[in-house]
């Protein structure tokens, strides 16, 4: 299975977890959970950041609610569980 089809199972299954850090970015651009959500569900991974001994993260880009374009960096526990690391709006 790819990837972007993993995550979005664990986003559809409702089995991932939001990070302190993701969740004070979010509110910093005015992004609710169901935008992440929405990110990972209609996005595509845009780069994969393979240089962490925790594991491969990806940084999906795809769009919020309102269709703005946002970015949600995740990756997968030992646990197999989804992390959301972090996630911010693009800039107009």
């Amino acid at each position: 299975m790819q990837a972007i089809e993993r995550i979005r199972r664990a986003i559809r299954t409702e089995h991932y977890r939001v990070s302190a850090h993701a969740n004070e970015e979010m509110d910093a651009d005015a992004l609710a959970i169901e935008d992440v959500e929405n990110v990972v569900l209609t996005g595509r991974i845009a780069r994969r950041l393979t240089h962490d001994p925790r594991g491969i993260r990806y940084d999906v880009l795809g769009q919020t609610v309102d269709g703005r374009e946002a970015h949600a960096v995740c990756r997968f526990l030992p646990s197999r569980t989804l992390l959301v690391i972090t996630a911010w709006a693009v800039e107009e």
